[in-house]
């Protein structure tokens, strides 16, 4: 009666990979002890199975010559890199007609009987444009530690880049909607894993987690991750994804949210953010009171606006509390920060009274002026915040 209910639940995911367009894509190299085991699961599921041999020097290309009735196989002459691969096997899925891929990895990490919960989360999503990343436990015991901090380190900056929070960004178990990809990539290697999802919620395809299982048995599992160049690279592609985000992508959704909107929603919501929680709103003060006090002058309204955007805190808040250092207040402002300045320096500080001060004592005391303007702006920008906070959430409640 098992193997019954069994075949009949395989034979409907079949029919269901092929209702919705969906192959099963799996990028290969040199994993010539767990590939057979990956091939068999995935074929107990779906007929539309393509593989990519990246250029492969160990028995893959002999393991695969046993599958080539079944499956479809893409040959790399030379190794290119994962990225590469899963471009390639885009690439000739959207030619073949398909409009989803899920790819799985070849080293026996991931268990393809979690198929199905691909299928199921695509068929309850109510937006079809969806990107799905398996998540895997990093708890559990037997996952590399560096494993469990690569996914964290990337995760966060995800979270930095996209505003969405994902509990795993890592992992090479995924569901694609081919037509809502980029039309063109510029990485080619493991980083390629992260530029797609980022560029995917960019172009306003949802991306979210599905709970899948995970093996690492170091007997099997083979790993081209190499942990310097790989990291290096990862962090170069984090840092230009960060200057679009900043130079371009916020700016065009700001302009796009102008666009769906009218006016007076647009200066409500979007500028003045009356949705905005009472952290938000005091995060937004604090922000502003301690730019305007810091010595960055000629650079408080724009660096307040800048960093409001990029953190997805009120705007308007943010700009008005960092024009505190208004002239009238400049004197003030200056000469407390020399007088905190004065117990922060050992050597060469000066206590100046007020009779003293002058343009003359605060060029002779630069590093006294500029450490004490950051302490101010410091025990300012938390005290404005924390009573902030207070007085709002008190107001929110009475509302």
């Amino acid at each position: 009666m098992g193997m019954e209910m069994t075949t009949v639940n395989f034979e409907n995911y079949i029919t269901k990979l092929k209702e919705w367009g969906i192959c099963i894509l799996i990028p290969t190299y040199n994993n010539q002890k767990t590939l057979r085991r990956v091939l068999d699961g995935v074929l107990e599921y779906s007929t539309d199975v393509i593989v990519v041999n990246d250029g492969s020097t160990d028995e893959t290309l002999l393991i695969l010559n046993a599958y080539r009735d079944e499956i479809t196989i893409i040959d790399l002459p030379v190794n290119q890199g994962k990225g590469y691969a899963l471009r390639k096997g885009f690439e000739h899925a959207k030619k073949a007609g398909f409009s989803y891929a899920i790819t799985i990895d070849s080293d026996g990490q991931h268990y393809p009987s979690d198929i199905p919960v691909f299928i199921d989360a695509l068929e309850q999503a109510k937006n079809k444009e969806l990107l799905l990343i398996g998540s895997r436990n990093m708890n559990q015991e037997g996952v590399p530690k560096k494993s469990s901090f690569g996914n964290k380190f990337s995760n966060f900056w995800f979270w930095f880049e996209t505003g969405i929070s994902l509990s795993d960004t890592q992992s090479g178990f995924r569901l694609y909607p081919l037509n809502k990809l980029s039309k063109r990539f510029y990485t080619r290697k493991f980083e390629f894993e992260i530029e797609v999802i980022v560029r995917a919620a960019w172009n306003e395809v949802e991306v979210k987690n599905v709970p899948i299982q995970v093996l690492y048995d170091n007997r099997e599992r083979v790993s081209h991750f190499r942990p310097f160049r790989d990291f290096t690279r990862i962090s170069i592609l984090n840092t230009v994804l960060v200057c679009l985000l900043l130079l371009y992508i916020i700016p065009r959704n700001f302009l796009r949210s102008f666009k769906k909107k009218s006016f007076k929603t647009f200066i409500t919501q979007d500028i003045l953010g009356s949705q905005d929680t009472a952290s938000v709103k005091a995060l937004s003060i604090g922000l502003g009171t301690f730019i305007g006090l810091s010595p960055l002058w000629g650079l408080h309204s724009f660096l307040a606006i800048f960093l409001a955007i990029a953190f997805r805190l009120n705007k308007v808040l943010a700009f008005a509390f960092s024009n505190v250092s208004i002239p009238p207040m400049i004197p003030l402002i200056v000469y407390a920060s020399l007088q905190l300045g004065y117990y922060m320096v050992p050597h060469g500080s000066q206590h100046i009274l007020i009779s003293e001060f002058s343009f003359t004592a605060i060029s002779e005391h630069v590093w006294q002026y500029i450490l004490g303007s950051f302490a101010l702006a410091v025990m300012a920008s938390f005290c404005l915040g924390s009573i902030s906070f207070f007085v709002l959430s008190f107001t929110q409640k009475q509302k």
